[in-house]
């Protein structure tokens, strides 16, 4: 086997390991309140975190890019804010930035 499948059958156990981990530890007891708490936030915190990086994240990959995806990230912003669902936020997303870049 080359190095690249040893790393992925690694990574592998690994993974399995480590989501049967929670079951097998905890055994069907609950987690405290405040545990929970926390892992409630972890998503939409790791889901902002991968927003921003994809958003202002330079091809070449060690400085910031200010362009036209921040506006289209705040013209989805708004529209959530608004109330609006995810299919149009992802829209309005798309349509800014796509005009944006065809007037700059």
């Amino acid at each position: 086997m080359t190095e690249v499948w040893v790393t992925i059958a690694v990574l592998t156990v690994t993974t399995a390991l480590t989501r049967a981990s929670g079951p097998a530890l905890l055994g069907g007891r609950d987690l405290p309140r405040q545990a929970t708490n926390v892992i409630v936030l972890l998503a939409p915190a790791l889901l902002a975190a991968l927003v921003v990086v994809q958003t202002l994240s330079a091809p070449a990959g060690s400085e910031l890019d200010v362009d036209e995806r921040v506006l289209g990230v705040g013209a989805a912003g708004l529209v959530l804010w608004r109330g609006g669902s995810a299919l149009t936020c992802v829209g309005v997303a798309a349509a800014v930035t796509a005009v944006t870049r065809a007037l700059l």
